[in-house]
């Protein structure tokens, strides 16, 4: 029998999603959930679940042996926030590995990319791979071109002319994944908070609507984690906010529960459209 693989599963219905997926190759589904993350339904998809703090990465790491896999999805959202709040040490209790890697890698650089490799090579090192977390939804992935109904107006298209650049250059500074742009000016810039939380301070910021938000990859985006996401909640925040628009990246952001957020876009009048992004060798 082959060996299960591994999810290490953050928050939202992603985990969800990519236990289905390998069960639909056949293969068994192994979970660490994340405390205070993981969906409260994901065990029932699992053959194997256990829970550990957001940074107990030895207890990760003694699971995914014990259970024999080979192989692990890292997914889900996890906030960043989270990392700033009091006492979070206390709450999650870090292990010796976990301090290794703070004190030889991340005391003077958290970014997310530098902290996110810094644990696939630690697990790496027990014999794990981490692999691309898109390999079992590929069907979610967006692509090219209008996805929705509605598709964007000519305002919206410059608009994204406008914001590509931009967001291109703030992914290659590790800052964020999204802009909002209205009329060919930033309304708002993604960075720590994400995408959610950055559309309600749009929403306060340009109160007439209408705006367009920019989505894509980092430029050397590493599918193994943080791959862009998009979701009914995505949507719906947006129509609250009066959004008109979501231009993401083809073939590199995912867009969760698919069929309901196009759905749930084209009831709000809000064009979804995925753009091939040319980027620089």
């Amino acid at each position: 029998m082959d060996p299960p693989i591994g999810i290490i599963a953050g928050g939202g219905r992603l985990p969800i999603a990519s236990a289905q997926g390998i069960h639909a190759t056949g293969r068994r589904v192994a979970c660490v959930g994340l405390r205070d993350q993981y969906d409260a339904d994901l065990p029932e998809f699992c053959d194997q679940f256990k829970t550990a703090g957001l940074i107990q990465l030895g207890r990760w790491i003694s699971l995914l042996r014990s259970w024999g896999c080979s192989e692990v999805l890292m997914i889900g959202r996890v906030s960043k926030v989270q990392m700033y709040a009091p006492f979070v040490a206390l709450r999650h209790r870090p292990d010796l590995r976990a301090g290794r890697i703070w004190f030889r890698t991340l005391r003077h650089d958290k970014r997310t990319d530098k902290l996110l490799n810094a644990v696939a090579e630690e697990i790496a090192n027990e014999g794990i791979t981490m692999i691309d977390s898109t390999t079992y939804i590929p069907e979610l992935l967006a692509e090219a071109g209008p996805i929705t109904t509605s598709k964007p107006s000519a305002g919206q298209l410059a608009d994204i002319e406008f914001a590509l650049p931009i967001v291109q250059r703030m992914g290659d500074l590790d800052v964020g994944q999204a802009v909002a742009v209205r009329d060919r000016e930033i309304i708002a810039v993604e960075a720590i908070e994400g995408t959610d939380r950055m559309i309600e301070r749009v929403g306060n910021l340009c109160r007439k609507g209408g705006w367009t938000l920019v989505k894509i990859a980092k430029p050397n985006q590493d599918m193994r984690f943080d791959v862009p996401t998009v979701g009914p909640l995505t949507i719906e925040k947006m129509a609250a906010k009066s959004g008109g628009c979501l231009a993401i990246e083809a073939g590199k952001t995912i867009i969760l529960e698919k069929q309901a957020t196009i759905a749930a876009a084209d009831k709000a009048g809000i064009a979804i459209v995925g753009l091939e992004v040319e980027r620089e060798k």
